[in-house]
């Protein structure tokens, strides 16, 4: 049971990427899903989430550029992240998340991150 999170690369400042959330052993139907993103240096932060009824929630900073969203037929959820900033640069990962937007409680399922670099 558990997240993958794919589709990071290297993109030029201003550039587009989509982040898939795979989920195996379980089907992301009925969980709220989160994407997170940690900077080397940095702490964690929450950048987008998606409930079970599709409502959404987003980072200050990325809102307007970033956009999540379900496939429940592929229990995938994506990250489509445009115009794209060289601080955007983390390490991307996705997570159940019990208490939206970013509320974790001690039994969520989770995976290995994605990395993103943002650079010319």
């Amino acid at each position: 049971v558990q997240l993958q999170a794919s589709g990071g690369g290297l993109v030029q400042p201003g550039g587009s990427l989509r982040l898939s959330c795979t989920a195996s052993g379980f089907s992301l139907e009925f969980y709220a899903i989160a994407w997170f993103r940690q900077a080397p240096g940095k702490e964690r932060e929450g950048v987008a989430s998606v409930t079970s009824i599709d409502r959404t929630y987003y980072l200050d900073s990325v809102k307007g550029r970033f956009t999540i969203s379900r496939d429940v037929a592929k229990n995938t959820v994506y990250l489509q992240m445009n115009s794209l900033k060289v601080e955007d640069s983390a390490v991307y990962s996705c997570a159940t998340v019990s208490y939206p937007p970013y509320g974790a409680s001690l039994n969520e399922y989770s995976g290995q991150g994605t990395l993103v670099t943002v650079s010319s």
